[in-house]
């Protein structure tokens, strides 16, 4: 006997979506944080003056606010077309049952 799995339901999956938006930068984060720095005896290549080099912390440490800024908007986007959905849906079935009532 085969068996099916079930569909997702479909309020489901916009919660589901958010779900991902939020863990997968959250895991890229984690990776870099837990990754070991490479040292300076192993770098390949020639060596450039720490004087010449722009400041890299700084440029992914305002690299990483702005891509937080973006999930938080994506993420509130997300939090209010979930509830004006869920609010539509509520008022249809409201308005079907107040009209299968007045036809009764």
């Amino acid at each position: 006997m085969l068996q099916r799995e079930a569909p997702v339901p479909k309020m489901l999956a916009p919660c589901l979506l958010r779900r991902v938006v939020l863990t997968v930068p959250f895991v890229l984060v984690a990776a870099l944080l837990l990754m070991e720095p490479v040292r300076s005896d192993q770098e390949a290549g020639t060596a450039i003056p720490a004087e010449s080099r722009p400041c890299v912390d700084c440029h992914a440490f305002e690299f990483m606010q702005r891509a937080l800024q973006d999930l938080k908007k994506t993420a509130y986007n997300l939090d209010t077309r979930t509830e004006t959905l869920l609010l539509q849906v509520e008022k249809r079935n409201l308005c079907d049952c107040v009209a299968a009532n007045l036809l009764n």
